[in-house]
């Protein structure tokens, strides 16, 4: 039986995948597309809870990818749908990654050690914003650190939840967000840090600062999705537990 936890997750990965893209319901999958952009992270289906696609589904949703001129691409959770990976690679997608998906419940987070000369601080008008989202644009290499920079209307309301982190010059040196809280869930996302700041706990301390915020606003499913190198080691540091896999599937 699916746990409660997994199926709140996979709701929630759901939802927000469909609120700012278009979508369609082919067979037991939601597509969802963002047509401004193939990025394959930006354009991908997920299949229903305890679905058991046929290959005539499997068809029709490559197809529909195809036709778009995009490439054919799944993120799920292999808890909620254990007999989908199977068929899908029967019809020809392969693995690209599996990805721990970890949680810090209320009561779990554990303090962190504040980093030396380093201040973290709520950005709240535009401007602030936009120089949060070029400090992770840098971070996580972008060719234009510059392009891109205008926040969402979220992130301008606060319903997402920013923290940047700035030295004693005021250089805004890492950033990151929790998305808006949905039925509990909420998901720690983008954390980046200036490369020369590195190793010196400012992730840690950006991911604990907004972990308790999303605690206190009510937030019972804190969860993220670590990167490569040495991210779960420090997200388990903060509290966070390995409760899941994320697989993501394409075919070219």
């Amino acid at each position: 039986m699916l746990s409660e936890t997994i199926r709140a997750l996979q709701s929630y990965i759901r939802l927000t995948a469909a609120k700012f893209r278009e979508t369609e319901r082919i067979g037991p999958f939601l597509a969802t597309y963002y047509l401004e952009s193939g990025s394959p992270f930006l354009n991908y289906a997920i299949p229903d809870d305890g679905a058991v696609p046929t290959e005539d589904d499997v068809a029709a949703l490559t197809e529909a990818f195809r036709e778009r001129g995009l490439a054919p691409r799944l993120e799920f959770l292999t808890e909620a749908v254990p007999a989908a990976e199977a068929v899908l690679v029967r019809c020809g997608y392969t693995l690209e990654r599996r990805v721990p998906l970890m949680i810090c419940a209320p009561g779990q987070v554990v303090e962190q050690p504040k980093p030396a000369g380093i201040s973290l601080v709520t950005p709240k008008t535009e401007g602030e914003l936009r120089r949060m989202i070029r400090a992770q644009n840098l971070a996580f290499g972008e060719v234009d650190p510059d392009e891109h920079l205008d926040p969402s209307p979220d992130q301008l309301s606060g319903e997402t939840m920013s923290v940047m982190a700035v030295d004693e010059n005021g250089e805004v040196v890492g950033g990151g967000v929790a998305t808006a809280i949905l039925d509990g869930a909420t998901e720690i996302a983008g954390i980046g840090v200036l490369e020369q700041y590195r190793s010196r706990g400012i992730a840690a301390a950006m991911t604990e600062y907004l972990t308790r915020e999303a605690h206190a606003r009510g937030g019972r499913s804190v969860f993220l999705t670590p990167g490569a190198g040495q991210a779960e080691r420090v997200y388990g540091r903060v509290g966070f537990e390995t409760a899941a896999e994320c697989v993501h599937l394409s075919v070219v």
